[in-house]
């Protein structure tokens, strides 16, 4: 009888065990499913925080009693802008044009591209939701910074910033640090292109590599199988044996994307001497201005201030949300998985 009891509890804690383990997992599937749900749309007033900034500075620098005046001073220019700005309002829905009382924005947007571009679905978002409320007298920049990547991510992105320059939006891009290669794709596509002295500009070329592991399988006698239909399915590989066809092949491929490249840019920049400047070479900005592969050497920082003097400055970033995997990251085997598939698309797709 004893052994039947103990037998009992054994098993109650072996059930009680397994319940844990399965509400557990009906947890995280549920979170995981919640934290898969579209991402949202974060703005900040730039021109907030830039006053708030001054203010704070003003009083370092005054005393209270020059404080207190001019906080009397800016209260009193306040109640006199409100009172003109509400007599403006009253008559311009009475005409039924009131969208034409809205002060002009300037939209800042930050897109740092990784090799891929896979950024470029906020980047989607973000101008889906400006192109949804501009009027006649906004504006847009991109402050970027990517040394380039994949042909196909960054030709879309580019192809995201044209539908700004089909709505007739001003459009003017700031690198900071570097806009090479796609980036620079990404660039030209502006009205406006302002960089920083030092920053990186240009490497309008296309490159592909991959390491050929062939002669190692084989001093280990591995052999490598690969089937395809089409006598281009594959050029190069990664372990088979690579010939000067496939080589030739693969080089012709580069240089029609080179053309397609540099065709793109000259559509959009058609002063630019393209022999010149379309050798996969890179310059700084203070050289870059000379050959005209930019517009002005200034920083993004110089553009936001100077807007907050005449428009609102509005900093829109499209945030999306992780699943629960994520945020505690990838295992080991999809980690490993996700270099090989890099190393592969490298090898088979040039990159700009």
């Amino acid at each position: 009888m004893e052994f039947l009891l103990d037998y009992g509890l054994f098993l109650a804690k072996i059930v009680t065990f397994v319940a844990a383990i399965i509400v557990v997992l009906v947890i995280t599937k549920s979170a995981s499913a919640k934290s898969s749900a579209k991402g949202t749309l974060e703005v900040t007033n730039l021109s907030e925080q830039h006053q708030q900034n001054i203010e704070l500075m003003e009083h370092h620098l005054h005393d209270e009693a020059f404080i207190k005046a001019r906080d009397k001073a800016e209260k009193k220019k306040q109640k006199q802008e409100t009172k003109q700005r509400d007599k403006q309002i009253k008559q311009a829905a009475k005409e039924g044009t009131l969208d034409s009382q809205r002060k002009p924005h300037l939209f800042v947007v930050d897109f740092v591209g990784s090799i891929d571009a896979k950024e470029v679905t906020n980047l989607r978002e973000e101008i889906t939701a400006i192109l949804a409320c501009t009027k006649q007298g906004d504006e847009v920049l991109v402050r970027l910074e990517s040394g380039g990547g994949m042909v196909h991510g960054y030709g879309l992105a580019a192809s995201q910033l044209d539908r700004l320059k089909s709505a007739n939006i001003p459009l003017t891009i700031a690198v900071d640090k570097v806009a090479a290669s796609g980036g620079y794709m990404m660039a030209c596509v502006a009205d406006k292109i302002v960089s920083a002295p030092f920053a990186i500009v240009g490497s309008i070329g296309v490159i592909a590599q991959i390491p050929n592991f062939n002669k190692v399988l084989k001093k280990n006698n591995i052999e490598f199988e690969q089937l395809t239909a089409g006598e281009y399915k594959r050029t190069l590989t990664m372990f088979g044996e690579n010939t000067d066809k496939a080589r030739e092949k693969f080089k012709q491929e580069l240089e029609e994307t080179h053309v397609l490249f540099k065709d793109f840019i000259a559509q959009r920049r058609p002063e630019l001497e393209l022999e010149k400047v379309a050798t996969g070479e890179h310059w700084y900005g203070s050289q870059a201005i000379e050959l005209g592969l930019i517009d002005e050497v200034k920083t993004s920082d110089d553009l936001v201030i100077e807007a907050c003097k005449d428009k609102t400055v509005l900093a829109v970033h499209y945030v999306q949300k992780k699943k629960l995997a994520e945020r505690f990251g990838k295992s080991a085997a999809e980690a490993a998985d996700s270099v090989l598939l890099k190393w592969v698309q490298r090898g088979q797709r040039p990159i700009v």
